[in-house]
């Protein structure tokens, strides 16, 4: 005879995080502390804390913003210098997952792939596979995207004309191979950005010959990494007013170059170009060093003491600017005729945009196409239910833009409940808008992922602000009985 198996009730939750990076930490550690009473976890595809800090293994990794912004503003940055390397910030996140018992509610090996709200109950279901391969499902009320904007599992990969014929390790760098032996050898960077003004450094003081080869340049800015302003502070302050001064100067000068860089876009070429070459031989060749942009359009990179044009004026490094015509065994050829020796080539050639990593959203069956949505303050879908995702600044730190938004997150399940409602859902305006994607900038990787990114609209509470002080204003204070949130009350 047969039986049926048992039909198991899903878990059921208050809150569900996706995501145990810099995101997901912050939005668990707000949620825990402005809502002891509710239940969350956060479920997290790796087997570690970190997100991309676990993630990116290749030579130098490190942040590309001043760690006096890029800390946690509740829990003070303990390292000495501007910048930190990625183990430092892997172990930073996990020593305050910790420190807020947070880890405790972390499901490591659960990769989320789909979530549907079911308007009668209320609740999303949101589906995973569970590390040994079943398919597990959880019950929530509100729901919680912290997944980044890329795709983990690979970056934009290029093909190039014979590559199969490469004799040499050929690979991206988010796929860095353990235990590379580089020294003696000639590695060449594919690609000018954040990525390979980072490694090329690391590469030449690891002994190898290194080539960054690029398509057009990028603007590099040197910074340092100690003394200065920040010495001064910490040697007249305690640790924790020492943070709170940094982070707050340091969030006023990012908005004040990104700003004056746009508003004066020649000055500022001409004082990162000539910043540039006064760090560089006289006889380096100004090409390699003249963007076809303007400042901001695209990020600008930093180099922490200036170790990217040490690396160059020292001979270990060089720039070639040029475009592959095709990869041979030992070597590249380039369109413009000249070739590059290799024995290892990295593409550090971007990152591949996956909105919501990758998981199907779904309102009562009904597929949700995020392209056809619209940002409701930079944190939430029109249409969507109690959902809520995280995606920081392109043009300052990511945690300014994910501490506001998980202040947010918690406003908004107040005032769900303060409401005696069950959900709350921002609706779209009837009249036509301007829109622009959801992430600003003019780089490959976000121009390739443009018609699959959600919308910004042209006034508030629709508009994206990249502003700290504006995203305060509208997340913080905003009012959310402001005509665009639909709550749902029982019955």
């Amino acid at each position: 005879m047969w039986f049926a198996p048992p039909v198991i009730d899903p878990e059921e939750l208050d809150v569900l995080i996706v995501g145990a990076g810099i995101s997901g930490i912050a939005m668990a550690r707000q949620v825990s502390v402005e809502f002891p009473g509710l239940t969350y976890a956060v479920l997290e595809a790796r087997e570690r804390i970190g997100g991309t800090w676990d993630l990116f293994r290749y030579p130098g990794i490190r942040s590309d913003s001043g760690m006096s912004t890029f800390a946690y503003s509740f829990r003070p940055w303990p390292g000495a210098g501007h910048f930190g390397s990625g183990e430092e910030i892997r172990d930073y996140i996990e020593a305050t997952a910790a420190e807020y018992g947070i880890d405790r509610r972390i499901r490591f090996g659960r990769r989320v792939t789909a979530a549907d709200w079911d308007s009668q109950t209320a609740r999303w279901t949101v589906t995973f596979s569970e590390p040994d391969g079943t398919e597990g499902c959880i019950s929530c009320r509100f729901f919680i995207g912290c997944t980044g904007y890329y795709r983990y599992d690979r970056g934009f990969n290029p093909p190039f004309e014979g590559e199969e014929d490469f004799q040499g390790e050929l690979f991206h760098a988010q796929q860095w191979p353990d235990g590379l032996e580089v020294e003696g050898r000639d590695v060449v960077v594919v690609g000018s950005g954040a990525t390979a003004v980072t490694m090329v450094p690391a590469l030449a003081e690891a002994g190898a010959r290194v080539t960054m080869l690029q398509r057009s340049p990028t603007y590099v800015v040197s910074v340092p990494e100690r003394g200065g302003f920040g010495e001064a502070v910490h040697r007249r302050l305690s640790p924790e007013r020492a943070a709170r001064v940094l982070r707050s100067a340091g969030i006023l000068t990012e908005i004040a170059q990104f700003n004056l860089a746009r508003r004066f876009p020649n000055l500022f070429r001409r004082l990162f170009i000539s910043g540039a070459r006064s760090q560089l031989p006289p006889d380096f060749e100004k090409r390699h060093l003249n963007p076809e942009y303007d400042p901001w359009v695209q990020r600008v990179c930093f180099a922490p003491d200036g170790d990217y044009f040490a690396a160059i004026s020292s001979g270990a490094a060089r720039i070639e600017t040029g475009n592959i015509e095709r990869i041979g065994p030992d070597r590249i050829h380039l369109r413009e005729g000249g070739e590059v020796e290799a024995d290892v080539i990295v593409k550090a050639t971007g990152l591949e945009i996956l909105v919501f990593g990758e998981i199907a959203l779904s309102v009562d069956g009904v597929q949700v196409d995020p392209a056809k949505r619209l940002v409701y303050k930079g944190a939430m879908l029109s249409d969507v239910p109690n959902f809520l995702f995280v995606v920081g600044y392109t043009n300052a730190s990511w945690t300014l833009k994910s501490e506001l938004i998980a202040r947010f997150a918690c406003r908004f399940i107040s005032a769900v409940d303060s409401a005696g409602a069950e959900s709350g859902m921002p609706v779209a305006p009837a009249r036509p808008m301007e829109t622009v994607p959801l992430l600003n900038l003019s780089a490959g990787y976000v121009r390739r992922a443009e018609s699959r990114l959600p919308k910004a609209g042209d006034a508030s509470p629709w508009a994206l602000h990249q502003n700290w002080f504006s995203d305060r204003r509208e997340l913080l204070r905003g009012d959310l009985e402001d005509g665009a949130i639909e709550f749902s009350r029982p019955g």
